[in-house]
């Protein structure tokens, strides 16, 4: 099937889960490894309904997804990789700021990726050499230096190890740019570099489906992906650093992430 239908189809089946998500109501969180790390009976029914829809629109598809460990081989011929709702936290809690992540990939690259916040109905979109787009209109990350944006970051809250180095990363980007923002969704947050809204997006450990379908994203509105240490980002099953931003934000980055 072309990429631009099988995206269409994914943005069909991201609108049915929004609508779940939206229809929430008595959320219970259950602890998945501590109390930080926690999924729904919502995060649960929302990668169902995607899986089926996703099945049925591309049969033989394959599936990456966050619970339940349904982890099928990531070079598949068609692969969906699947965040059913990122911002969990957000969402027990009633923030509104949490998102569908959905990442179509062929044999091992991402050709297409979607990340749609049903709260806002902002969907983004990437094909591979596309551009990006929200709601279908272009977007672009921002043409301005480190020092006249916002910053987004992750804190890395599973991996208590990594609050220091997180926040001296975050202290030193505060410094240099206009302010900072934790809003608890890696897949906003890449979206939010790539519509120019931050300069840059970085956090110290995530999984392949926090940031598929936004790589995706930035990439093709011009900006670069990359690990904090300025290495490849991997497309495999560990949990590298994250950085997203322009060229010129994400090399300013790594020149302030440096120093001593």
């Amino acid at each position: 099937m072309d990429v631009s239908k099988i995206l269409a189809e994914m943005q069909k089946a991201m609108r049915r889960a929004g609508e779940r998500i939206l229809q929430a109501h008595d959320v219970l969180a259950e602890a998945k490894t501590d109390r930080r790390n926690v999924v729904t009976e919502y995060d649960r029914a929302v990668q169902e309904l995607l899986i089926r829809l996703l099945g049925e629109a591309v049969p033989g598809a394959r599936f990456f997804c966050e619970e339940n460990d349904r982890h099928d081989d990531l070079g598949a011929e068609d692969l969906f990789i699947i965040d059913p709702i990122d911002g969990t936290m957000n969402f027990v809690h009633g923030f509104h700021h949490s998102c569908v992540s959905v990442a179509y990939s062929r044999r091992g690259r991402i050709e297409a990726g979607a990340v749609y916040n049903p709260y806002v109905n902002e969907m983004f979109t990437a094909i591979r050499g596309g551009g990006a787009f929200l709601n279908g209109r272009p977007i672009h990350v921002t043409d301005a230096p480190l020092s006249e944006t916002v910053i987004c970051f992750g804190s890395a809250p599973y991996n208590p190890e990594l609050t220091g180095e997180t926040f001296r990363l975050a202290q030193r980007a505060y410094e240099t740019g206009l302010d900072v923002r934790r809003e608890g969704s890696a897949a906003l947050d890449l979206c939010s570099v790539a519509a120019g809204r931050a300069g840059i997006y970085f956090e110290l450990r995530l999984s392949l489906w926090d940031y598929a379908a936004g790589s995706l994203i930035v990439e093709e509105a011009g900006g670069r992906c990359l690990r904090v240490d300025g290495s490849a980002l991997p497309f495999d099953a560990g949990r590298p650093s994250v950085l997203a931003g322009s060229k010129s934000c994400v090399e300013a980055f790594l020149e302030l992430a440096g120093k001593s």
